[in-house]
């Protein structure tokens, strides 16, 4: 089933059709009409099969995913870099995009990826940095946009979201890239960017200009933490020995913080938001029982941490 981001429906419901057939008919669909669509599959798996089989039968239609927090609702636990990592550098393209372009483009996604908040478009609009051959670069400030942006930092770079600084050489592995870069400098002038494999050590490619995006859905800067440390105290009268709230009042990262985005911008919005105004969203089949169970879930985790901060108090 199909309807519009604007709100001007035009629903259409197939059935009878076995998983796999759908994924040609989005492909068509989006193909004929170009510009942004998203696909809400029911859980995870499902959102797999149905990417795989899209790619399989429209190459030429790119295709994002934008993965749920694999963690409970009210946890203490933060998401995985991968994961953090996958969803912003989605947000980001939405965000960057023209809409003007209508080359084909699917977003996939789940129930609980596509209900959850995200920080506003404004903000990931405005989150980049951008290095290019040959002009001027400010090291310390590019470790401070790391520092903010959630990446990790490491001796050696494997995983999404990790940088490593040697004297003139920074490696960053950013989110939305398939190896990691490794930028070189001669005094403050970036004087090349080369992609790696992080197993061997050895350049892969040569890039003119690069792109940053954050990693992290909780972006430390100044005004951020200073929006944290007053709708904490407005809630809860005063920090006390929180190692959470001291930890973001210091600008540090700590684990399940990004459970608290609500406090760190004025508001916030969805999948949704990033989308064009006539981006057709398709729905999985068993999407309204899935976004059930996970408004019961949410509901659940909701009341045992109420609970147990009662028990605490």
């Amino acid at each position: 089933m199909d309807g519009s981001a604007a709100g001007r429906r035009t629903d259409q419901e197939l059935g009878g059709a076995p998983e796999g057939l759908d994924a040609l008919i989005v492909a068509e669909r989006l193909r004929a009409r170009g510009g942004v669509g998203v696909f809400v599959a029911r859980d995870y798996q499902r959102a797999g099969v149905f990417a795989q089989a899209l790619r399989f039968f429209a190459q030429d239609i790119e295709v994002l995913d934008f993965p749920a927090w694999d963690c409970l609702p009210y946890d203490r636990l933060s998401p995985t870099a991968s994961i953090s990592a996958e969803r912003m550098a989605t947000l980001t393209s939405l965000a960057g995009r023209p809409n003007s372009d209508r080359s084909p483009l699917l977003i996939v996604t789940t129930v609980g990826a596509a209900t959850q908040r995200t920080p506003p478009r404004e903000v990931t609009q405005s989150a980049g940095f951008d290095a290019k051959v040959g002009r001027e670069l400010d090291q310390p400030a590019l470790e401070k946009y790391f520092t903010t942006n959630g990446y990790m930092r490491a001796s050696t770079v494997n995983e999404r979201g990790e940088y490593a600084v040697r004297g003139g050489v920074i490696d960053v592995f950013p989110p939305g890239f398939e190896e990691p870069v490794r930028l070189d400098m001669f005094g403050s002038e970036l004087e090349s960017i080369r992609t790696f494999d992080p197993g061997t050590q050895r350049s892969t490619g040569q890039l003119k200009s690069v792109s940053l995006s954050p990693v992290s859905e909780a972006l430390l800067d100044p005004e951020t933490i200073s929006r944290f440390r007053t709708g904490y105290l407005g809630l809860f009268g005063a920090g006390g020995d929180d190692p959470l709230y001291v930890a973001v009042s210091e600008g540090a990262r700590r684990q399940g913080m990004e459970h608290w985005i609500p406090l760190l911008y004025p508001k916030l919005e969805t999948l949704f938001d990033y989308l064009p105004d006539d981006a057709p969203v398709f729905l999985d089949h068993q999407v309204e029982a899935a976004r059930a169970e996970r408004w019961s879930l949410a509901a659940d985790a909701y009341e045992a941490r109420r609970e147990a901060a009662k028990t605490k108090g």
